[in-house]
């Protein structure tokens, strides 16, 4: 069983600045994973020609179940934070979950931004810059995978280190009533160690993940209540045509 996660970009290459729909499909092919989480991803966005991204690497990897949740809806510029409330056709841009094992049920989770603007300082500014933070959101699908159900969460968390732990603490919550194995996979924004000590789980691969071209950090993982040393087979990072992050994925016995 193959599990990955990749933080798309929107389906954009960093190298020329474009989203090839076609460079989106093979990419999502080559990682032939059974679990696929998904992150910066669009649906109806015209800078993504419009796409259902999701749909679409639904496609690419066979995957009978899938769902998309959306964190912000409208355009870039003019995003609003989603309430859940969608209809089927707007534009929105959130996180997807992607399987070719059956689902036993779906949820959502919503996750709640810093309430006010927060100073960031960017390379290049010798000045902080006061920035919103965005809304952000998990999916979470309890997977019927062999050896039993497991419970599977993706989210993108904000990239500010302070908010991360209550984000996390509102997923954890939201997680406790699920009995059994769980795994959470996606882009939080932090390293290996610090994952590890906020979630309290493992870290089943440990790979470089970002910048796409020579990384230098992981900020992309795949954690869970499993046995490392009884479960874990081999596991990566991948650089594929699109994003400016690497694919992360773990095989798992």
């Amino acid at each position: 069983m193959r599990v990955a996660t990749f933080n798309i970009l929107h389906g954009r290459s960093p190298e020329d600045d474009q989203v090839d729909l076609d460079r989106f499909v093979d990419a999502v092919a080559s990682l032939d994973a059974d679990v696929l989480a998904l992150q910066e991803v669009d649906r109806n966005q015209p800078r993504s020609a419009g796409a259902d991204l999701t749909a679409l690497a639904a496609e690419a990897m066979g995957a009978a179940e899938h769902l998309f949740v959306a964190a912000l809806h409208g355009s870039p510029g003019v995003w609003i934070a989603a309430d859940g409330d969608l209809a089927p056709d707007a534009a929105a841009y959130g996180v997807a979950l992607l399987s070719r094992l059956p689902v036993l049920s779906w949820e959502s989770v919503r996750l709640a931004p810093v309430p006010v603007r927060v100073p960031m300082r960017f390379d290049g500014n010798r000045r902080p810059d006061l920035v919103r933070d965005e809304a952000r959101v998990a999916v979470v699908a309890t997977v019927d995978a062999p050896g039993g159900p497991i419970t599977v969460a993706n989210t993108h968390l904000t990239f500010i280190e302070w908010w991360q732990r209550r984000q996390l603490r509102t997923l954890r919550s939201a997680l406790a009533g699920h009995p059994g194995r769980l795994m959470l996979l996606g882009d939080l924004n932090m390293g290996e160690e610090r994952a590890q000590r906020l979630t309290g789980l493992r870290s089943l691969v440990s790979a470089k993940t970002f910048p796409v071209d020579e990384p230098t950090e992981q900020l992309d993982h795949i954690l869970g209540t499993l046995d490392v040393d009884a479960a874990v087979l081999s596991g990566g990072s991948s650089r594929l045509a699109l994003s400016d992050h690497r694919a992360l994925y773990v095989d798992l016995a």
